[in-house]
């Protein structure tokens, strides 16, 4: 065998005519995970922001919260959607997947902070991740569905931002996360 072929990957420390060292199954089964978990995540925030349009939901939800006064309440009814549109493609092509991931997870710790809050203050809103913001009657909140419905979003992002490396994205073509 010539000492330049390197074709097959052997145990670290063993001769060069051991078996192949094994794949773990976390290794072969992480970049397909991540990839579903970049989907779902690019899905959740695309709709999410489809369905702040108009702008005007955005705004009301925000407002729902009474937090900011109305010139910020306004900035973020009108920024919250396109940065939720632009996480939403970054996931979608997998360019920056890290950072992305990263954002989509202090974003969805942001939201749950606001629903938190408003749970402690006796507010009676709905949250407004889907466009539906704005006070509901008294026992018709669904804060606990919510925090457990964004927290499942976080461990998704985790997953993305902790294990980046997915087929079909761009930071594969760019030469990271092979």
């Amino acid at each position: 065998m010539d000492s330049t072929d390197n074709t097959t990957e052997t145990a670290p420390g063993g001769p060069a005519g051991d078996a192949p060292a094994p794949r773990s199954r976390w290794a072969a089964v992480q970049p397909w995970v991540t990839l579903a978990a970049r989907v779902a995540l690019a899905g959740i925030l695309g709709y999410a922001a489809y369905s702040k349009l108009p702008v005007a939901l955005s705004i009301q939800s925000v407002e729902a919260y009474d937090l900011f006064p109305d010139p910020v309440n306004e900035f973020i009814g009108i920024t919250l959607p396109l940065l939720e549109f632009a996480l939403a493609l970054l996931l979608l092509v997998g360019l920056a997947t890290r950072y992305a991931g990263a954002a989509t997870g202090l974003l969805m710790l942001v939201f749950i902070a606001g629903i938190v809050s408003a749970w402690a203050r006796g507010l009676n809103i709905d949250c407004g991740c889907f466009g539906t913001g704005g006070p509901v009657a008294p026992g018709e909140t669904a804060y606990g569905v919510d925090i457990a419905r964004d927290i499942g979003f976080l461990a998704l992002a985790g997953i993305v931002m902790v294990w980046p490396r997915s087929p079909l994205s761009l930071d594969r073509f760019a030469g990271l996360y092979r």
